[in-house]
């Protein structure tokens, strides 16, 4: 890679610039969406926090963030930027630009202290662990065979009423109940701001990909309020002369609690003129032991949110921890130099304190493996078997690796 990357400034763009940003980012994913999606980015990132590139007068790459609170293990959230937009112009690659915007996003939030943790959604998961992102969610994709019978009912799942209700107008309802469940699974976000309603309710011939117009069920409970909802699409297919193939697509499925989660499942899995629901779910769903034959659901498991330390300390002490943890760790961050050197990390359910220590070193780690770890749903002890932390006191790699984990497994139920 050139290190000539001063000769291409980076800031945010003016508002003359909006047309040239949008044209560069839909260019660099060969993508042509309509004007009513670019107006809603828009207003979930400001011109404020988005950044370019610049080769003279011509713009040669994007990228922002979206200000996020990020649920931690402990029920906790830190404030969180959300990665999105990156592009660099194809003719001008390997010349240190994507560097130049990446150190600008995460000293930007340093300085200003509004971000201790960044995540993004990656299109090539290569590229971003140079960066010091580490993959800290993952997901199931399943393909479930439509049949009711093939998910267990449980005790008040049949309770609810099901209602289908107009995505757009039934947002705020749902939205609740989003809400009510977002602190109990790290890596799950509260939407600030406006504009999340309309993302979530986004209905237009691009988001449709070949498939029908958006759904949205809600399961009502006695007194007439939503207990678990779901948005989807059906892909609907009538080749088969014996019988309609059609997809269900799903968008996003939550419940206040078990019975209206699967409530809602059993409606998705038993659509009329449908074979088969496709969905991501976390990899410890309570699905995979509902289902009478698990191995029909084909589960696949996907990366999914990246996850980056952008002031340890913040963030460390920001979370809690499943099992005492008394720990120095030796940290090499050169993207982030204010990260580098020694920390001790002491904490248990209650909080947790990180600062810098002059101590000796228990375990040597970078800073991929930090966002790896950080919301436990991957452990510190299988990154010391992989070789990716270093064991310098006995024992201190498995009593870190506790305290670490999480008994709730992170995921991500929506990009951004």
């Amino acid at each position: 890679m050139s290190t000539n990357a001063a000769a291409y400034p980076v800031r945010p763009i003016t508002k003359g610039e909006t047309e040239d940003f949008y044209a560069q980012l839909n260019f660099a994913f060969h993508e042509e969406p309509p004007e009513e999606m670019q107006d809603l980015w828009l207003r979930l990132v400001s011109r404020e926090r988005t950044v370019a590139a610049f080769d003279g007068d011509e713009l040669i790459g994007t990228g922002g963030d979206i200000p996020f609170e990020l649920t931690v293990p402990g029920g906790v959230t830190v404030p969180t930027a959300g990665v999105t937009m990156i592009t660099v112009k194809a003719t001008h690659r390997r010349r240190g630009i994507l560097t130049g915007m990446m150190r600008h996003q995460m000293t930007g939030w340093h300085e200003r202290g509004d971000a201790a943790v960044a995540t993004l959604f990656s299109s090539e998961p290569a590229i971003y662990g140079r960066f010091g992102y580490g993959v800290g969610t993952h997901a199931l994709a399943l393909t479930i065979p439509r049949g009711g019978e093939g998910l267990s009912a449980v005790p008040g799942s049949d309770g609810f009423q099901m209602r289908m209700v107009d995505p757009r107008k039934a947002y705020d309802r749902c939205q609740a109940v989003f809400d009510a469940v977002r602190l109990g699974r790290p890596g799950m976000v509260a939407r600030i701001g406006k504009g999340w309603g309309d993302v979530a309710t986004l209905d237009n011939e691009f988001t449709r990909d070949d498939a029908g117009p958006l759904r949205c069920v809600v399961a009502e409970d006695a007194a007439g309020q939503v207990a678990g909802y779901a948005r989807y699409q059906v892909e609907a297919d009538f080749d088969n002369p014996a019988r309609p193939d059609g997809k269900v697509q799903v968008r996003e499925v939550h419940g206040r609690d078990l019975a209206s989660y699967i409530a809602v499942w059993r409606f998705l899995t038993d659509i009329d003129l449908t074979l088969e629901v496709h969905a991501e779910v976390p990899t410890d769903d309570p699905l995979m032991f509902l289902l009478a034959d698990p191995r029909q659901s084909v589960p696949r498991v996907e990366d999914v949110l990246y996850v980056r330390l952008v002031d340890v300390d913040r963030a460390l002490a920001g979370r809690r921890y499943a099992a005492p943890v008394d720990v120095v760790f030796e940290l090499a961050d050169p993207f982030c130099p204010w990260n580098t050197g020694r920390w001790r990390l002491s904490g248990d359910a209650d909080g947790a304190v990180c600062t810098p220590t002059t101590d000796p070193a228990d375990l040597v780690l970078g800073p991929r493996e930090l966002g790896t770890a950080y919301l436990g749903g991957l452990s510190l002890s299988a990154l010391g078997r992989a070789g990716r932390v270093e064991e310098l006191r006995p024992g201190a790699l498995a009593a870190a690796s506790r305290g670490f984990v999480s008994e709730v497994a992170p995921f991500a139920p929506f990009e951004f």
